[in-house]
């Protein structure tokens, strides 16, 4: 049932492998054994992928509701527990691993000794999959207003704060010497971007083409202080969040920009867990992080 709501999730027996941590081989031979105990065919051919049929369909509706009823009890065997105790895996997007995270994790360390923290960073569309498979309990990942991130169902969102980028460029260019800028003008520099593929990359994509610009996108680096290096070192622009700048090098210059680009820092967990055990705590430990970073974030030089 897992198998078959993965697939209804994500399009595809090798999708729903990847955000089930098997093989495509073990999905297929999950799916079936589902088959053969359903006695309907429940997926049909498609391209090179599959679909569901209207069988498959009915069945991964009650699969969603089993899966769900499964939190809950889970959920409910946590609430028996007096003390916040055992395994809590958090997954978290890179810029507030570097930020957020030590200080929250500092907090349940002091206040939960017998909970067992574990942090993996990765982004939206890694850690996303690992909550709703149960192999994350947390995951803190962003959403830009202008490309918000769409929560799946049977997920809970805890919003912990807002950030804003700015754009950032080398010191010599001919606008530099602004304090803001329109994106609009930024059309004569290339441009510094994450990791190709990912969902930072392509909202730097969306935001620049929906100010006219026809990016060209000269750097791939996965870290904003690598970004800001490859910026005082004259290789492009970068629109960089304030919570992923320490300090800004020689070399290169912050300037806000109109329009301002707003992000929303949350806590996605699976539905029910919020209120408790180490879901619990881990919010609130979070939240307590978050307090001296809301509009406490400088624009820097």
């Amino acid at each position: 049932m897992r198998a078959l709501h993965a697939v209804a999730q994500h399009g595809s027996v090798a999708a729903a492998a990847a955000a089930l941590h098997v093989t495509p081989s073990g999905v297929s031979q999950q799916l079936a054994k589902l088959q053969r105990e359903a006695g309907q065919e429940l997926l049909e051919p498609r391209g090179r992928g599959v679909r569901l049929t209207r069988a498959g369909r009915v069945l991964a509706a009650h699969a969603e509701k089993v899966l769900a009823q499964l939190a809950q009890a889970r959920s409910d065997l946590e609430l028996l527990r007096e003390d916040v105790l055992g395994p809590l895996r958090i997954g978290a997007i890179p810029t507030t691993v570097h930020a957020l995270l030590p200080p929250a994790l500092a907090t349940l360390a002091a206040q939960h000794p017998r909970l067992e923290v574990t942090l993996r960073e990765g982004e939206a569309e890694q850690t996303m999959p690992q909550v709703l498979a149960g192999d994350l309990d947390l995951a803190v990942l962003e959403s830009w207003a202008d490309r918000p991130t769409v929560l799946p169902p049977g997920t809970a969102q805890i919003t912990l704060f807002s950030d804003v980028a700015d754009l950032v460029l080398p010191a010599g260019h001919r606008l530099a010497h602004r304090r803001a800028v329109d994106l609009a003008e930024v059309d004569d520099v290339p441009w510094i971007g994450w990791t190709a593929g990912s969902g930072c990359y392509d909202w730097l994509v969306q935001v620049l083409r929906k100010q006219g610009l026809d990016p060209r996108i000269s750097c791939t680096v996965g870290g904003y202080p690598t970004q800001l290096a490859l910026v005082a070192g004259n290789a492009g622009a970068a629109l960089v969040p304030r919570l992923a700048r320490e300090s800004v090098p020689e070399g290169a210059r912050v300037l806000t920009t109109r329009p301002a680009l707003v992000r929303t820092i949350l806590a996605v967990c699976r539905a029910g867990e919020e209120d408790h055990g180490g879901v619990r705590a881990a919010l609130d430990a979070l939240r307590a992080a978050s307090a001296r970073f809301e509009g406490a974030v400088s624009p820097g030089r």
